[in-house]
């Protein structure tokens, strides 16, 4: 998938993609979609098709729309003509995101407040690790960056690879990314023991004919449901060196409550499933504090409050941040490395979550770890990664400001600088110190800040949100701003990933392309089809109908998707 840019087939100057070039402070929604010779070059990426309903009303099946145009973004810098037969590749990174790989059938889920949070229930979960081996097939089925000509330099997937901070999550997030066996099933051997088998019409419960909730917004029965999710199926792992970062849901219980929470550790590996409270007022209580709710609290769920028998499996014991962080050191989870995928034994005896990784020659990139070990869902950075950022960055550039404006040159080779974190500048507002280490924390408009110091930080890409926004960071001085990219989930709609090429166009500006890709199952499959890829087109299509967590918006606009992010280059 080779981006063409000859002038016999383009026109002559980018200018003759018929893409749009606007400021975000003019975004549109109605951009025309590239030319033919264009959309062959993005073969494969939703610049050739995305998904799409088939219907506008009730629950609809999905087929294959048109793609995404390419917006040209000149909010930094104003984009020169040829610049398409100039540029040069410098890297090429495809980054995953808030993959949520989720045991449904645990007993600590709290599955009866969806009606107030959506995320509580999804009716697609029990299929979450056929989605993620489909999402890791498209990327190695594709090699290259649209506009780079580069094979993927990296894949770096930035947080929440698991939802339930399971060890078995664990397994197969690892399994996912580098290759093996599994079986998405625990407790019970033959049976489901989740929500969806115990009758009540809160849940979506597929096999049955029984109405609930799901079905009378038009979801249909699918007989043999839990049979296919349970059975045996393989990845193939990437074919790229995958690097990982730590998110909230990786760090804490619930993606919330710290680690260490022992009672509800007991109740991970128990044999009785939490439904909510005996009490009335428990349970209203905890919707409240949950939900904020002060108003009708819904529907309560029929199924036995605090009483319902499963089947016992150690297998789901919550980890800790450094057995998060070993299990990616063992080297059955090596896959195509590096081994430890960015993790040493050295940060792992310092319970340091972050590091810095070569991408390409002259491109580094900056794993951070935005969770906070105090709790909850917001992040912010600790005061001893951010100095480490600073010191990394200050090593790799040979003009920067201090905290005062003052310039300081160096002798240095310098780098480019893409940063990766879980939560985006806005969600780091969790200033908490951790129970582990009382030091001051950063929230996201001090590290914008910090960043700006450094004209060689040219982007920062972030999930958290599971929506698709991009934003531009001025500064005064061009050189010094940069692009923040958030890209969408892999378990809500439209399930994205990103690709981002980094280009120098040989005028004093630097692209930045960020191409959203999906997996590689069909947009539409028969629901008796048990093959891998199908169940991961049906994860696509549920998620899409979910009746409490369909958010359109989480699509972004035009603008936030296919991008030509165009700034000035640093280093000119």
């Amino acid at each position: 998938m080779t981006f063409i840019r000859r002038r016999t087939l383009l026109g002559g100057s980018i200018g003759g993609l018929a893409v749009t070039t606007l400021a975000s402070a003019r975004a549109r929604t109605d951009a025309s979609p590239p030319p033919k010779e264009y959309i062959a070059a993005g073969t494969g990426t939703t610049l050739e098709r995305a998904a799409r309903p088939v219907s506008r009303n009730g629950y609809t099946r999905l087929t294959a729309g048109k793609g995404y145009p390419l917006i040209v973004r000149t909010d930094l810098s104003a984009a020169r003509s040829g610049r398409e037969d100039r540029r040069t590749g410098r890297a090429s990174v495809v980054q995953l995101t808030d993959l949520h790989v989720l045991d449904a059938q645990s007993p600590v889920r709290f599955e009866w407040l969806h009606p107030l949070t959506g995320s509580a229930f999804r009716p697609q979960e029990a299929l979450g690790t056929h989605g993620a081996t489909q999402l890791v097939d498209r990327v190695n089925a594709l090699r290259t960056g649209s506009f780079s000509d580069r094979a993927f330099d990296c894949v770096v997937t930035t947080g929440d690879s698991s939802d339930n901070h399971e060890k078995i999550e664990l397994d197969w997030f690892l399994a996912v990314m580098s290759g093996g066996a599994i079986t998405a099933n625990t407790g019970a051997r033959n049976s489901w023991e989740g929500v969806q088998s115990a009758g009540d019409r809160l849940y979506y419960l597929p096999e049955t004919t029984a109405q609930d909730a799901y079905k009378e917004a038009g979801f249909p029965q699918i007989p043999g449901f839990f049979d296919r999710a349970m059975q045996p199926h393989r990845s193939a792992g990437l074919a790229t060196k995958w690097y990982s970062v730590f998110g909230n849901h990786d760090d804490s219980i619930g993606g919330m409550m710290p680690s260490d929470s022992s009672v509800l550790a007991d109740l991970y590996t128990g044999r009785f499933k939490f439904t909510g409270f005996a009490n009335a007022s428990g349970n209203t209580a905890l919707r409240s504090a949950v939900a904020g709710a002060t108003s009708a609290i819904p529907e309560h769920s029929r199924l036995p409050k605090s009483r319902w028998e499963v089947t016992a499996d150690d297998r789901r014991a919550p980890f800790t941040p450094r057995e998060f962080m070993a299990a990616h050191l063992d080297p059955t989870a090596d896959g195509p490395g590096p081994h430890g995928h960015g993790f040493t034994l050295d940060a792992l005896a310092q319970g340091i979550g972050y590091y810095a990784f070569s991408i390409a020659p002259g491109v580094t990139g900056i794993a951070m770890d935005s969770t906070n070990r105090a709790g909850f869902v917001q992040g912010s950075i600790g005061d001893a990664q951010f100095r480490w950022i600073q010191r990394t960055l200050e090593a790799s550039s040979s003009r920067y400001y201090d905290s005062r404006g003052a310039e300081h040159r160096r002798d240095v080779t310098d780098s480019l600088f893409v940063l990766f974190s879980h939560h985006t500048s806005e969600s780091m507002n969790n200033l908490l110190p951790a129970p582990d280490l009382l030091e001051t924390r950063h929230s996201g408009t001090e590290l914008v800040s910090m960043l700006q110091r450094y004209p060689n930080v040219i982007g920062w890409a972030n999930g958290h949100s599971h929506k698709n926004k991009i934003t531009p960071h001025r500064h005064s001085d061009p050189t010094r701003s940069f692009w923040e990219i958030n890209t969408a989930s892999h378990i809500d709609f439209p399930q994205h990933a990103r690709i981002l090429d980094i280009c120098d166009n040989a005028d004093g500006t630097l692209s930045l392309f960020t191409t959203l890709i999906e997996s590689a199952a069909p947009y539409q499959a028969a629901y008796d089809d048990a093959s891998p890829a199908a169940l991961a087109s049906l994860y696509r299509e549920l998620s899409y109908n979910d009746i409490h967590h369909h958010v359109p918006t989480r699509m972004g606009s035009t603008a936030d998707r296919n991008t030509e992010l165009l700034l000035t280059n640093p280093l000119a």
